[in-house]
């Protein structure tokens, strides 16, 4: 995908985890607009910090159906629309995908599930089709992919939005040859690196056939491939240079990997600096598609004139916030500087010459950090959820 398309350099995860991400994915806005949704969903419906537990309570942990969606969009203008993977937005009927504007959905409903039994922890099956469970064989990454690739076959004459989140290489770890069909289910692994590989390598082939499906409709040409993760690598992995990992609001935990390609209009084999945002490819791929959404309006941005080189790379000034149990962590980026609030303290850094995050440059810029302090005040103040307005701490 690099090679045939563009491959970003500084792609944020807008939060350190799943659920939050893939609500910016999906609306293009920051997911603080829509309440509850700031840290992962947890297993069985679980809010996880205090608005989400009182939401929760009222039946309403989930992505409402009111939000504005990226595949209701397309949906509106003629794409035929398909989800295929992890949902991880909403366990009950009234936030699943096909309210959302996908045609059809083949996943998972939570955040993880063994790969081959397909039940969570609490031992409840989470694989469904459309809103019914289904039981039935296979490794998730293999499932997806081949649903995945079988939905394509049908869509050689129409217009079509492909959302496929795999799960790999989440935990459960576990090898995708280690299948007892004895007892039909395989040995979870823990710090075991070769077999996280294996996890991975297994996504990375079969995303190599969904792409062989597109060259067999003659499509591959035509179609935007985007190719991007949901937050930094947990412990099992490796985020190389930078500091933290999953769960924090360092580099390690929101800068992530992308690509796209789109053969027929995008450069081959480019290396784009420009600071992106997972909220950015809903009014991206809307622009790439000529499709529009009314008066709606997004926080993402569309980056295709400077992906092409038709503007300069830009400066930006972005926000984070993440809540799991009692831990609060904010971010706050502008331009080059990037403020961080953890419980363990407040660091500013130029990542202009510190990406790794090494040299904490408070006190001695003191008054830029309180720019960015009240700045990230009023993006929260700015980003209040409506449906949140109720809420008050301590609230039952």
């Amino acid at each position: 995908i690099g090679r045939r398309g563009v491959r970003f350099t500084h792609c944020y995860a807008n939060g350190p985890e799943c659920s939050p991400t893939r609500t910016a994915l999906l609306t293009g806005r920051y997911q603080q607009r829509v309440g509850g949704l700031e840290c992962a969903i947890g297993v069985g419906n679980v809010g996880r910090y205090d608005e989400a537990v009182w939401l929760q309570k009222r039946g309403e942990l989930g992505l409402p159906d009111s939000e504005l969606t990226l595949p209701k969009v397309f949906k509106k203008w003629g794409y035929k629309t398909a989800c295929f993977g992890k949902w991880h937005l909403g366990y009950l009927d009234k936030f699943l995908p096909r309210r959302h504007g996908f045609d059809e959905y083949f996943g998972i409903l939570g955040g993880n599930a063994d790969y081959f039994t397909h039940r969570e922890e609490n031992g409840q099956l989470t694989l469904y089709r459309n809103e019914k469970p289904e039981d039935r064989r296979g490794y998730l990454t293999d499932l997806f992919a081949e649903e995945a690739i079988a939905w394509l076959k049908k869509q050689v004459d129409n217009r079509f939005f492909l959302y496929l989140p795999f799960t790999a290489p989440h935990t459960p770890i576990q090898d995708p040859d280690e299948f007892d069909p004895k007892t039909g289910k395989a040995p979870w692994k823990k710090n075991d690196r070769r077999t996280y590989a294996k996890m991975v390598e297994r996504m990375d082939a079969r995303i190599g056939d969904v792409l062989a499906q597109l060259r067999a409709m003659g499509q591959e040409s035509n179609t935007i491939v985007v190719f991007l993760s949901d937050n930094g690598a947990d412990p099992n992995g490796d985020n190389g240079p930078w500091r933290g990992r999953k769960g924090t609001l360092w580099e390690g935990g929101i800068r992530v990997p992308c690509l796209m390609q789109w053969p027929a209009r995008l450069p081959q084999g480019k290396t784009v600096s420009q600071v992106a945002i997972t909220m950015d490819f809903m009014p991206m791929l809307m622009r790439a598609a000529g499709v529009t959404a009314g008066a709606a309006t997004f926080d993402g941005m569309d980056l295709l004139p400077i992906i092409r080189g038709q503007m300069p790379e830009t400066p930006r000034k972005l926000f984070w916030r993440y809540k799991r149990g009692d831990v609060v962590r904010k971010a706050a980026r502008d331009g080059n500087l990037k403020l961080v609030i953890d419980p363990q303290g407040e660091e500013l850094h130029d990542l202009s010459v510190d990406e790794r995050e090494q040299k904490n440059l408070l006190p001695a810029r003191a008054r830029e950090a309180e720019a960015l302090k009240r700045a990230l005040a009023a993006w929260e103040k700015e980003v209040q959820a409506p449906r949140l307005r109720d809420y008050r701490p301590g609230a039952a």
